[in-house]
């Protein structure tokens, strides 16, 4: 017989009224994730400042190019623990609101088993392919020896951010938004105050360049992790890890993956995307994959705030499903959506009105960044105005089992529609067009997330009692 837990009080995602339920879990996720943001832009400022004895006039640049190359192997893999994990939230959050105890400890224990899984594969992939990896987009000189070096150590050291991962997850899961908070700043203070001391070689340290980047990350990443842990052990009352006699649940396992392999995927579509890009422009200018890594860091200012309205939206989403209360369901969605579309608002106004002042923030010492800089930030910006919709309702198909829906869309988005633009674009106008294959990509995406979420709406949201 199922244990449960009928007689336990009810989750605050079930009863606070909904506008301050998504502030008080979204605000500390916003913050922290504006934080991680705004180290993943601090990384790149200290390491376009990089020079080399070898070619110190192009080491900046070279270097921004190194970590533009890694990115698509490091968003693959962040792709499989936010992908386990969004499997395991959605999985453990409807387990708490139809109060199946045994399902919420089942989940957790086997969404740590999976996770260790993911940090073996990508150790390997760090040991023995990094080289080959940067290489494979054009990577040649200090970019190729830059690239190497920083992709194998988040690789190889990546059981930190599986760690982090997870188990800021099991808390997310259960409401306690504000302890993820905690985790994240303290894994990006540190890699803030790690990256010119290992960079620069200051404070007695060696000069480690760009390598020393990647140390600064994966260290942040396992004191995130660490104190992940101990927040969970002490607070989380609701996930009871124990792995005495656990042996991992194949069902269960099957249903964790039934809904985080369209997220892995749609984020392993990313990883193509970029690394697609990066071989094209690399063709056209090599200046220009600097301006890529640049762009996607300036972006992460704003859809970062995005990203944690969705990570607090998936377990009440979900909690909400489990509990059969569809007009909190509803609540939910649209004050969402409105709060993600006032933060790209935001983002296509500094992208199309201060372009230049935002570049200059990475200072290669190259005018090159601000020359091919400019044109492509104003031209990308458009997509911003479309976006929130797209993110906002994949993430609602993800929360309530309809994930393949978003699956189809980035596929449709980033394979079908964004590259072939930007390979048919750069044929005809070179870099001053390849940009509009993102507001392109962006409209087609619209269309299509309109259209799949009228069918969840009809077919499963109103179907919902509404209790």
């Amino acid at each position: 017989m199922e244990t449960t837990m009928e007689n336990s009080k009810e989750n605050k995602m079930g009863t606070m009224p909904v506008s301050k339920l998504l502030i008080n879990m979204a605000l500390p996720m916003i913050i922290s994730m504006l934080v991680q943001a705004c180290y993943n832009i601090v990384d790149s400022i200290f390491v376009a400042k990089i020079k080399d004895g070898v070619d110190g006039a192009n080491a900046g640049t070279a270097a921004l190019n190194a970590v533009g190359m890694a990115f698509p192997f490091q968003m693959l893999l962040i792709a499989f623990g936010t992908g386990t994990c969004v499997g395991v939230n959605a999985l453990l959050s409807k387990a708490l609101g139809e109060k199946n105890d045994k399902r919420v400890q089942d989940s957790a224990r086997n969404g740590v088993f999976l996770s260790l899984c993911n940090f073996i594969l990508f150790f390997l992939v760090g040991l023995f392919l990094a080289p080959f990896l940067i290489k494979s987009q054009g990577g040649s000189g200090l970019t190729l020896k830059y690239g190497s070096q920083y992709l194998r150590i988040v690789c190889m050291a990546s059981i930190g951010i599986y760690t982090q991962l997870i188990f800021e997850r099991l808390l997310q899961s259960t409401g306690r938004t504000l302890c993820t908070m905690f985790t994240q700043l303290t894994g990006a203070i540190i890699n803030i105050i790690l990256d010119p001391i290992l960079i620069f070689g200051l404070c007695g340290m060696p000069e480690m360049k760009v390598a020393g980047a990647a140390v600064a990350t994966v260290i942040g990443q396992i004191c995130a992790g660490i104190l992940a842990i101990i927040l969970n052990q002490k607070y989380n009352k609701e996930v009871r890890l124990s792995f005495k006699k656990f042996k991992p649940n194949p069902e269960l396992i099957k249903a964790i993956y039934v809904i985080g392999i369209p997220s892995i995927v749609m984020q392993a579509i990313g990883s193509v995307m970029t690394f697609t890009m990066n071989k094209l422009l690399t063709g056209l200018n090599p200046d220009s994959v600097a301006v890529f890594t640049v762009y996607f860091k300036l972006q992460s200012l704003f859809f970062m705030p995005v990203f944690g309205l969705n990570n607090a939206m998936i377990p009440m989403l979900s909690y909400n499903y489990g509990a059969q209360k569809r007009s909190r369901m509803v609540k939910i969605i649209k004050l969402t959506m409105l709060y993600a579309f006032c933060f790209l608002l935001v983002g296509f106004s500094l992208f199309e009105f201060i372009p230049d002042k935002l570049l200059k923030i990475f200072d290669t010492g190259d005018a090159s960044l601000i020359t091919l800089g400019v044109p492509a930030l104003k031209i990308i910006a458009f997509h911003y105005l479309l976006a929130w919709f797209c993110i906002i309702g994949g993430t609602v198909f993800q929360a309530i089992g309809t994930s393949w829906y978003s699956l189809v869309v980035s596929v449709a988005r980033q394979l079908v529609v964004l590259l072939p633009a930007a390979f048919i674009l750069s044929r005809i106008g070179g870099l001053k067009l390849i940009w509009w294959c993102f507001p392109i990509a962006e409209l087609m995406s619209v269309l299509m997330s309109t259209i799949f979420f009228i069918i969840t709406y009809k077919t499963v949201i109103v179907k919902v009692a509404d209790n």
